[in-house]
């Protein structure tokens, strides 16, 4: 056989190697971020750190350049740090107002459903827009149920549901879907709010054991609420069971007049308008600092209400302000929902501070660190990084979750830098207590020191 036969066989045979290597070539490697040796060895060297899983990622906000890194591009779970995702789609989809609700108006009839506002006569962020709003129309209401998520999210731990953090999400909340018991010392029976569930209220037999200690208990698929044994005064919450039904029943018994369910089919000569509520701070400002779990979940289904009006979809919104607004992230995140409660959401410390200056770029920083817990002020944050003469220095979101805690902000150093950092711990076995006083005492030091 031909020699040049072989030496085209060759040339054939590695040919589709050398095309694969060349379209395959590694990127350049980022320049290295200066290593700050004392911060590295505070971290690895910790009696409290040094047993799990740690990342965290400083830079300069004014130039950003990262000035540390530690695991900075493996992936975390972020717990409630992911509600400064949520932040930022809010302030990217919503207008200053909230959208309450959607309607069209026919004759005798008004036609309406919802966009994911929570605000309605919840016990915290508090709005009677819409309730004076349906109360004062004269036409017939006819409330429609729009398709929308699951009650609970991807990844949630079920046996939460009776807890005030895990709200069942929806299309229309009411009450922020939970009840309020209010209990004085001495007294038998708490006071209930709505009262609607006052009939379904009951006191527990004298001697029923109470082992987490818990107030008020629910069984999982029933609005059925047990007062248990307690002493002295308490205030708490309990989320109650939704559904179409029993929102019809409650907005019956609030409003005092009837509401009937219709389906939400439009007409080609139907207008749909919708009615605003509450400045858009008032949510975001409340769920960051108190790292309010519904209103994070809702405000993801507002977003999805401003890209369709017909249906709510949390991945809808997410796709969009990912594909949108974030494809320069340096790592993209795993986002399955807007609280963070999911186990499924996955983040890189580098992404948690990209996502950071792009905020401090694009609102003005007076009204970001507003929004945030401060340091010493309000919040997840009140008793700790207390102020100097009088100045807060740290402002940020937490992330706790059983085995991990996590803290995401801007850091004011004592020369006047403004830095961006997360400081992720995953998979401790230490207590929540003890991870967050070593990360006090590390971020003071970093402080004082840059």
């Amino acid at each position: 056989m031909p020699v040049a036969f072989f030496r085209v066989f060759a040339l054939l045979w590695l040919l589709p190697a050398a095309v694969f290597a060349q379209n395959n070539v590694p990127a350049a490697p980022r320049p290295a971020a200066p290593t700050l040796t004392w911060l590295e060895q505070l971290v690895r060297e910790s009696k409290v750190l040094r047993l799990h899983n740690v990342g965290v990622c400083l830079t300069e906000v004014a130039t950003g350049q990262q000035l540390f890194g530690l695991n900075e591009d493996r992936y975390f779970t972020p717990a409630s740090t992911m509600k400064l995702f949520s932040l930022y789609a809010g302030l990217k989809l919503l207008p200053d107002s909230l959208p309450s609700l959607h309607y069209v108006l026919r004759p005798d009839t008004l036609l309406f459903w919802g966009t994911g506002d929570p605000t309605l006569l919840h016990g915290d962020v508090p709005s009677r827009r819409a309730f004076t709003f349906l109360q004062s129309r004269p036409e017939q209401l006819m409330y429609a149920e729009v398709p929308t998520v699951a009650a609970f999210g991807p990844g949630w731990s079920w046996d939460d549901y009776n807890y005030y953090f895990q709200p069942e999400r929806g299309p229309f909340p009411i009450y922020g879907h939970t009840v309020r018991f209010y209990a004085k010392a001495g007294q038998l029976m708490p006071r209930v709010l709505p009262r609607f569930f006052r009939p379904l209220t009951e006191l527990a037999p004298a001697g029923t054991p109470n082992p987490a200690e818990d107030h008020v208990h629910r069984p999982v698929l029933e609005n059925r609420f047990t007062v248990l044994p307690s002493t002295g005064s308490w205030v708490d919450e309990t989320p109650f069971r939704t559904s179409p039904a029993l929102l019809l029943q409650l907005l019956q018994d609030t409003l005092r007049r009837p509401v009937l369910l219709a389906p939400l089919r439009l007409r080609p000569q139907d207008s749909v308008r919708t009615l605003r509520g509450l400045p858009v701070d008032s949510l975001y400002r409340r769920m960051i600092r108190v790292s309010d779990n519904f209103l994070a979940e809702q405000l993801l289904l507002l977003c999805a209400s401003s890209l369709s009006a017909d249906s709510l979809s949390t991945a809808r919104a997410i796709r969009a302000v990912q594909r949108n607004y974030l494809r320069t992230l340096p790592d993209a995140p795993v986002w399955v929902d807007g609280s963070g409660l999911s186990r499924l959401n996955l983040v890189t410390p580098r992404t948690l501070v990209a996502l950071l200056l792009k905020l401090h770029q694009e609102v003005p920083e007076p009204r970001l660190l507003g929004l945030l817990a401060a340091g010493g002020g309000q919040g997840t944050l009140r008793r700790v990084y207390r102020p100097v003469a009088g100045q807060p220095w740290l402002w940020g979101k937490t992330g706790t979750l059983t085995n991990n805690h996590n803290l995401v902000g801007y850091l004011r150093t004592k020369s006047g830098r403004l830095l961006a950092f997360s400081f992720l711990n995953n998979n401790h076995v230490a207590t929540t207590g003890e991870v967050r006083r070593e990360m006090e005492r590390i971020l003071t030091l970093v402080r004082e020191r840059l």
